[in-house]
């Protein structure tokens, strides 16, 4: 599937960045803040929403700076979100966050030069898993709970998935951090899914395989084959269900790479962004 659009991306146009913050979602008082990395031009830009890891219960809009810059200097608008995470934010939240997210950022496009009409998104470990959960579930009305003026569920839609060494498959995560007596790990599983039932019912692969109604945006997997926290054979599982469901994803399998990497300036980052802005160049142009 690709997203037409007046302005032609190419990456190997760089531009400056600014960066600022701003409020973009509250929920009864409880509100959190999103980091737009603008590209300083008329664009309009593509647009990527970016959701940050910390085993579902930490982390927040500040998270990987290291990669949201370089990428919106090639001539995207970076928009990372905080979400509803840590103690009284279950299970699904989160994913109302991202898909309320998805939704602002479209409406809120003209105020960054971005464009509307191409939204892709980016998730980082845990990220990686709540991201593509939720653009495959869109019209999931536990996800699609909060409300926004004008928007539907129809407007949660990405473009393009790129996750970054999901955490895809929780249960088997949890099952890991058991055996390796990881119990700060496992006590973070607890918080947010609450329970072994809610991992089985928001693992990726189960719910392909259970033959939901899905919308299934191209996806990109970027996976380092010494991942000990999710090995890789789980991303393999989903990028082969997804496909075989009828979807279009591509695993990227980085050699010795382990978990959580491209976070300082150099060529690791390097890497990652150009093997993601190639992605998002067959999607876009």
């Amino acid at each position: 599937m690709t997203t037409k659009k007046a302005y032609r991306y190419d990456p190997s146009d760089l531009y400056s960045v600014q960066v600022h913050d701003e409020e973009y979602l509250n929920v009864d008082g409880v509100t959190r803040q999103v980091r737009i990395y603008q590209p300083e031009g008329p664009g309009p830009f593509p647009m990527l929403l970016s959701i940050h890891g910390g085993a579902w219960t930490d982390k927040d809009h500040t998270d990987y700076e290291s990669t949201s810059r370089p990428l919106a200097a090639t001539g995207m608008v970076v928009a990372a979100i905080s979400q509803r995470v840590g103690e009284g934010f279950p299970y699904p939240l989160q994913l109302q966050d991202i898909h309320y997210g998805v939704r602002w950022l479209k409406a809120h496009a003209s105020e960054f030069n971005g464009d509307p009409d191409s939204v892709g998104g980016i998730g980082y470990s845990s990220g990686g898993h709540t991201l593509p959960l939720t653009a495959m579930r869109i019209d999931d009305p536990r996800y699609s709970a909060l409300h926004l003026e004008g928007s539907s569920p129809a407007d949660a839609r990405l473009a393009w998935v790129i996750s970054c060494w999901p955490v895809i498959e929780p249960y088997f995560r949890y099952e890991i951090a058991r055996e390796k007596g990881n119990t700060e790990l496992m006590e973070k599983h607890h918080m947010f899914f609450q329970g072994d039932e809610a991992m089985h019912e928001s693992t990726p692969l189960n719910v392909i395989q259970r033959g939901e109604k899905l919308t299934l945006s191209p996806v990109l997997v970027l996976h380092g084959t010494a991942d000990d926290v999710m090995p890789i054979g789980a991303s393999e599982r989903f990028v082969s269900a997804y496909n075989g469901a009828g979807g279009s994803a591509q695993l990227v399998p980085f050699q010795g790479k382990g978990h959580g990497w491209a976070r300082e300036v150099g060529p690791e980052v390097d890497e990652f962004v150009n093997v993601v802005t190639e992605s998002i160049v067959k999607q876009i142009n």
